[in-house]
């Protein structure tokens, strides 16, 4: 049986990071031996050029430049529209607003499958530009994959649209789930630190909430510590943050960290947070790479997938967003029971095992490839 032909399409690759990016180098490699598979992108700014990395062949179309977080380039639609011949399945990752007019003009006939990955949040502005594009987009793909149940009972976007739409929870990277295991069972699940130790990874971005959460930590005792990765737009602001509260001797700030770096801040870590205030944050991939070390969470009840991956009461705490009060209130909580900390590390460490494993997430989209094209065949 001949392998199926699948273009994976997105604005960006590796090594630019960010949740999506991550996503799609998952399924890329993972699914490069399975199906016969390759990659179009944007470049950020420059030329195109066509590489491997790690046994995938990537495209990269030419770019004038990013604006509105959109790549502006001509050749990617002239570069879809070639690629795209033959091709059984052109999967789509959303949003991406060059992706869905370049499907538009493509003239490809064949099955067309997008991964809703969050809202237009931040640039909702533009969407009286964009949003007739993307309902055309959305009528004519065949199915649409979405992280979480949450994601689309949240968004208005896809309201008319939800007979199409197909739980396929993302995947922590097997490597992760497997040092955190090698680190569990060595050491065990309770860290050697004398008092709280907070962290929190991702971009310092406006609907992160690091700002919250630094309001939090003013409210409580000044021994619990917190540890922000990532760096941002808002990396000196929250520095000033933090020095004009007077808690910077207890605020680290890492900035962006080497893969082997970050594992260390997991595995010192008693807690992480995700304090977002935004329903940009659509799943929050980081906290399955926390729960892979076996560290309960806290999140935020937002209208996403996001209370969905760790679940409150369970595998760690759901907060209101924007509430640096509670969430103060639920650290302090973990603070002072360490056994029932523990104990929701090791339901998250099981809770990642079975539902957000890259054997989990391959085996779903090959069954949903498969069954998109024996669809096309009894027609």
């Amino acid at each position: 049986m001949d392998k199926i032909k699948v273009l994976q399409v997105n604005k960006l690759y590796y090594p630019e990071v960010g949740g999506i990016e991550k996503t799609l180098q998952l399924i890329a490699e993972g699914l490069n031996e399975k199906t016969d598979l390759e990659v179009l992108v944007c470049q950020k700014k420059g030329k195109g050029i066509t590489e491997q990395i790690n046994g995938v062949r990537v495209h990269r179309a030419s770019s004038f430049g990013v604006v509105a977080s959109v790549p502006i380039s001509i050749s990617f639609i002239w570069k879809l529209r070639q690629m795209s011949k033959g091709v059984d399945i052109v999967h789509y990752h959303m949003p991406f607003p060059l992706g869905d007019l370049a499907c538009l003009l493509s003239g490809y006939k064949g099955k067309v499958v997008a991964y809703w990955h969050s809202d237009v949040v931040k640039q909702k502005r533009w969407m009286f530009l964009y949003r007739p594009v993307m309902n055309a987009f959305l009528k004519r793909a065949d199915v649409i994959f979405i992280g979480a149940k949450g994601v689309a009972d949240g968004s208005k976007y896809l309201r008319p649209y939800l007979d199409k739409c197909h739980v396929v929870p993302f995947a922590v990277s097997e490597d992760i789930l497997q040092d955190g295991k090698v680190y569990l069972e060595k050491n065990g699940y309770l860290r050697n630190n004398e008092n709280l130790h907070i962290l929190f990874v991702g971009r310092l971005v406006y609907y992160k909430g690091i700002s919250v959460l630094i309001d939090a930590v003013k409210q409580l005792p000044y021994y619990i510590r917190l540890s922000v990765v990532g760096d941002g737009i808002l990396e000196e602001e929250m520095k000033r943050k933090c020095h004009d509260l007077n808690i910077e001797s207890r605020v680290n700030f890492f900035g962006k960290v080497t893969n082997e770096q970050l594992r260390k801040c997991y595995k010192n870590a008693d807690v992480f947070v995700l304090p977002s205030t935004q329903r940009s944050e659509a799943f929050g991939l980081v906290q399955l790479e926390a729960m892979a070390y076996g560290i309960p969470i806290i999140n935020t009840n937002l209208k996403s997938g996001v209370p969905e991956v760790s679940v409150h009461k369970e595998t760690g705490l759901t907060v209101n967003p924007k509430d640096s009060a509670q969430l103060a209130e639920a650290l302090q909580w973990m603070s002072e029971h360490p056994q029932e900390r523990i104990d929701m590390g090791k339901r998250a460490r099981k809770r990642v095992e079975k539902y957000y494993s890259e054997t989990a997430l391959f085996s779903k989209l090959m069954k949903e490839y498969e069954e998109v094209l024996w669809c096309k065949k009894q027609r």
